[in-house]
């Protein structure tokens, strides 16, 4: 038996359980069955996800050493629903970002590192041009690489997708529906060979100049409301698609997801910045009988 602090927050509807763990002395190795269990939406808390705050120093403790801790202080060590690693997440950093400005853990008037398994993120409270909502919070999600196609099959039905690493990988395809994809209650077909560790598979219908809308299968998670790397591939696709190229200007891209919009900017450096709201909803303490 365990008593511990939650809490509970989401980024466009993505949601996640915040477990605070700064030295990792609360929930040692984070067991994937403890993790699957409190995402539960009928038997634990519910969510897509477990985000534990924890210091980068810690982390080597606990088998992670890839991030220096002079570069960030604090790490995101990010579990999917199933309990299993990923290596980013870009709805679930904008929330870490916003419970680390919340409990007074950074100074959100400056740029705020935070390691991943997928390197170090910087995060912008306010968004890119400083004018969006106080909730908006900015992640420059690095560099990510437009790769080569692959084809994924939902309902009986086979498309074409490109295949985008941010950190984590993608297989985006262009529907004339959204609802073509089906009720995506099971993971759709795809190229095992090509994702040897599984993949997220995005489904997006053009609204609009540089303006589309998206639903995804997360790995080790199922369809959820929204994808913050997934918005990303979605975006440099969807640009490449287009022919629009960064060099000749920062290229921004609208992506509904159906949690909201996000925001997505592939700059000229070939950084691409991820800008959307994240909010804390809940908090407490919990005493675990598992």
């Amino acid at each position: 038996m365990t008593t511990f602090t939650w809490l509970k927050g989401h980024g466009t509807e993505n949601d996640f359980v915040l477990l605070p763990d700064p030295d990792g002395t609360v929930h040692g190795d984070l067991d994937p069955a403890f993790v699957a269990a409190l995402c539960d939406r009928r038997r634990g808390i519910g969510a897509d996800g477990v985000l534990r705050v924890i210091r980068t120093a810690a982390m080597a403790e606990h088998g992670y050493a890839g991030v220096d801790p002079a570069a960030a202080e604090w790490f995101m060590d990010y579990r999917n629903a199933d309990g299993s690693v990923a290596e980013m997440c870009g709805n679930g950093i904008r929330v870490f970002a916003r419970y680390l400005a919340d409990e007074g853990l950074v100074d959100p008037s400056a740029p705020v590192p935070v390691g991943t398994r997928d390197g170090v993120k910087l995060l912008s409270y306010g968004g890119p041009s400083g004018v969006e909502p106080v909730e908006t919070i900015a992640a420059d999600m690095g560099v990510p690489a437009l790769l080569g196609e692959s084809k994924v099959e939902a309902e009986g039905r086979t498309w074409v997708a490109r295949h985008v690493d941010v950190g984590n990988p993608h297989a985006v395809a262009f529907v004339d529906d959204l609802a073509d994809a089906g009720s995506l209650l099971t993971e759709p077909a795809y190229d095992a060979a090509v994702y040897p560790h599984g993949v997220n598979i995005e489904f997006v219908e053009r609204r609009g100049p540089r303006h589309v809308g998206m639903r995804v299968h997360e790995r080790g998670a199922g369809e959820t409301r929204s994808c913050g790397t997934g918005a990303v591939a979605v975006a440099l696709a969807s640009a490449a698609a287009d022919g629009a190229d960064p060099a000749d200007g920062d290229v921004t891209y609208r992506v509904d997801v159906p949690g909201g919009t996000l925001h997505i900017t592939w700059r000229a450096d070939g950084h691409a910045v991820l800008a959307g709201p994240a909010v804390i909803i809940a908090r407490g303490d919990l005493t675990w009988l598992g």
